[in-house]
Formats: structure tokens, sequence, C-alpha cells
């Protein structure tokens, strides 16, 4: 059954408590009223801003990277290690934050990892040694990065089906303002140190904390956490109420997570596998098209660190409505169609950019690798995740997709760091830029989601 049958009697207990006004059983689908038209804007804007300042946590150590380095005299060595135990961080804290989720609510969830990055990300201010940094930078990274997971979860399950898409592609261009509001920062506050600029930081996330205070759980989540709990009184009655509201395959919760993930064959295991394999090819390709584009402009196409910087920043500043057009373009057509759609750009635009040495066809092309590496397909895709899985585990599974994108992340930067010594620029290129990349053509065997469907006429 789909959310259509929300106007069903609610049963006492079933999940309606705490913040939000009466009728929070419709919350789910954002179709309350002149409450609704308000909160849903809320909702978007909180979940915008605090994505926006989690990159705004990751980018800063890049940017400060080399001034850290000095200060603090780490070695090239030193800079990997770091890179590694951030990598790990993020990694494990973004599978524990999804199954913290489905154990204890998406709110709770989303308040904890802002709030620990806050903190981690102040701490920064005090560090003496490397151990110090290492500790304070993975623990600050790791939670900033599960904010991914959290926003996913709690903002898709919240916005109503017609425009789940639209809505969830503006969060995901808080990334590229958090590219800007780094690089602002720096700019203009660098000349204080380093320290200073983390400690800055902490400011705006404290803001966007006060402001989750009124942030409803999603009602979803209170529907499945009621059913559970009716199950376990053995209040058959309660159940079948609550099934009327919202379809759940009350057979399968009786397993544990992992279990409900990967133990059945079927529907949820075969996406789940097939969207890990998306995503780890998506992260490996992505390190050679973004993480080291700068090192490419300026050795191999003649760009200057400035330039370089420059052409970087006006992709993120345009990219923030490619964004927006990911998320439109899924709504209309599916949002699986945009990620196949762009996906299967990315190996042919990574090919001609290795080739082309005209400036003007430098900028164009990278301009067009970095929208379909970032924009149209961020904005399509993790909406396109958060809508594949039921409520039950819905939280553990975008968490483990986070984390495998993470772990692409560590094959393609062992990829690079093994071809740059093995091979040429060029072959290391044309491996992890553009024979890594049409693994993103694995998403023509993903499930087609039609737009504007409830969650639960998706999948229970």
């Amino acid at each position: 059954m789909s959310g259509s049958n929300r106007s069903a009697p609610v049963a006492p207990g079933s999940g309606q408590r705490g913040g939000g006004a009466p009728g929070s059983d419709s919350r789910g689908s954002g179709s309350r009223g002149g409450g609704d038209r308000a909160y849903l804007p809320y909702l978007v804007g909180v979940a915008l801003a605090g994505w926006a300042l989690a990159s705004y946590d990751v980018n800063l150590l890049v940017l400060a990277l080399p001034d850290v380095a000095r200060g603090l005299n780490i070695s090239q060595e030193g800079i990997g290690v770091l890179g590694f135990f951030v990598y790990a961080a993020q990694f494990c804290i973004t599978i524990f934050a999804g199954y913290m989720m489905d154990r204890f609510g998406r709110r709770k969830v989303w308040m904890f990892c802002l709030a620990g990055t806050a903190i981690f990300t102040g701490l920064t201010y005090f560090v003496t040694g490397f151990w110090q940094l290492v500790a304070v930078r993975a623990l600050a990274s790791g939670l900033a990065y599960s904010e991914l997971a959290v926003s996913i979860t709690i903002v898709n399950e919240q916005v109503p089906a017609e425009r789940r898409g639209l809505l969830y592609s503006i969060v995901q261009g808080g990334w590229p303002l958090g590219v800007f509001l780094a690089s602002g920062v720096y700019l203009a506050f660098g000349h204080y140190g380093w320290r200073f600029v983390f400690l800055l930081g902490v400011l705006p996330i404290i803001a966007v904390i006060i402001g989750r205070i009124f942030i409803r759980e999603s009602e979803r989540f209170e529907h499945v956490d009621a059913l559970r709990a009716a199950r376990r009184r053995g209040d058959e009655a309660q159940v079948a109420q609550l099934l009327a509201r919202h379809d759940v395959a009350v057979h399968e919760m009786e397993r544990v997570t992992v279990g409900q993930l990967f133990g059945t064959p079927g529907y949820v295991r075969r996406q789940l596998i097939l969207l890990s394999i998306t995503w780890i090819f998506y992260g490996a390709s992505y390190v050679a098209s973004n993480f080291y584009i700068t090192y490419w402009l300026t050795k191999f196409k003649g760009f200057s660190s400035d330039g370089a910087s420059t052409l970087l920043l006006a992709c993120g500043g345009i990219g923030f409505f490619f964004y927006i057009i990911g998320g439109l373009l899924g709504e209309r057509f599916g949002r699986r169609e945009v990620i196949i759609a762009t996906g299967a750009l990315v190996a042919p635009l990574s090919l001609v950019f290795l080739y082309v040495q005209q400036t003007w066809l430098v900028v164009v092309v990278y301009f067009l690798l970095y929208q379909a590496t970032n924009g149209t397909w961020s904005g399509a895709g993790y909406a396109y995740q958060g809508e594949s899985f039921p409520t039950r585990v819905r939280g553990s599974a975008v968490g483990f997709l986070s984390a495998m994108q993470v772990l692409g992340f560590v094959v393609g930067t062992l990829l690079w760091t093994w071809l740059s010594a093995e091979v040429s620029s060029n072959t290391t290129w044309l491996v992890l830029a553009v024979a890594v990349s049409l693994g993103l053509w694995t998403t023509v065997l993903l499930r087609r989601i039609p737009p504007r469907q409830e969650l639960e006429a998706i999948v229970t």
C-alpha cells in the first residue's frame, strides 16, 4: 500500500510524538496544509545548510593542508597517513550512523553527527602534534561526511512524492556552496592562521544545530518504530491499524538489519549490491577527475594555480544549478534514467579532456565533465538511493552506500598512486578516469523507479 491511506485512524502510541503540530500522520507526504508549506522550505534549508557546512569542513582541510603541514612539520608520507585515517573514519562512521538511524531515529543521529563535527572542527585549533591532528580531523571529517547519509534519509522521507527529487537536489547543492564558503573564508581570514579558520567554522555549525531543534522526526520512522513496539507487545489490532497507514514487510522485521539487507535473495539485496558496485566505480573515477584535477591542469594543461582554482570555483558555482537540473530531469524522466545518461558521458568526456590542449577547449570539456560527475549525477543519484529501500532499513542501506563511495575513493587513490609510479601519466588517466568510469554503465541494471511515487509504493 502507498502513503495514500494516511487518512486512516491513528492508534495511540503510533508515532505521533514530538515537535510537530497535529496531523503528523500526513507529515511524510508534506500535504498537511499551511504548516507544511512553511515547514518544507525550513527542512530543505536546514538540510542544505548542514551539507554545505559539512562540505566546508572537508574542503577546508584540503585548502589548509599545506599550511598545516608546515606548521606541524608533517612529511608527505604523514599527509598520506592522515588521508588514510580520514577515509577510514568516513567509512566506519557512515555505516554506524546508518544503523543508528534505523535504531534510534533520523533526527537524533542528524543532531549527533553535526554536533560532533562542530566539536572536532573546533578542537583542530588546539592540536599540537601529528597524531592529535589525525584523531581530531578523522573524527571531524567522518562525522561531517555522515551528514550525506542522514540527510538523504530524513529529507526523502518527509518531502512530498511529487517533488522529492527536486527538493533533495537543492540539498545536494550544498556541496559546491561549501566549497565556495571554505575558499572565501580561507581567502579572507587565512592570514590569521589555519587554526583560527577552523575555529571560525564552528560558529555557523552551531547555528545549524540550533535550527535543527525544530526539525521533526520522520513520520515514517516513527511509524515503523511504533509497529515494532506493537509487535513486541503482541498487539495485533494496533499492528493492523498501523499497516493500514503504511505497508511494511513485517515478516522481515524479525531479522537483524544485516539479514534484512543481504540475507534474502530479492529486490533489496540486488539493488543494494548493484548500487554499491556503481558507487565504488563512481568514487574511484572521481579521484582523477576531481581530487587530482588541479595537479593535472597545472602540470599538463598549462594552467597556473590561480587559473586552476578559478576554473574549479566557476564549475562549482555554476554547478549548483546543475544539481537542480538533475533533480528536475529526474522528476520528468526518472532518476535512474538521469544517472544512466550522466554516467555514460563520463568516460567519453574524460577521454576528450585528455587530448584537448587549447585553453578554451579544456575549460569547456572540463566544465561538462565536472557537471557530469557532480551536479546532474548527485542531483538525481542520491534521491534515487533514498527511494530504493524500505523505511525499515533505509538508514542502514544509505549509510552503507555512502561507505561504498568512500571505498571507491580509497581504491581510486591507491590506483592513482600505483599507476603514477609504474606507467605514464596518460596511461594513468586512461585507466582511472576513462576505463574505470565505464563501470558507471552498470546503472542500466538498476531498477527503474517511476517518479512521483510514495515510498511505500516502491518497496516495503
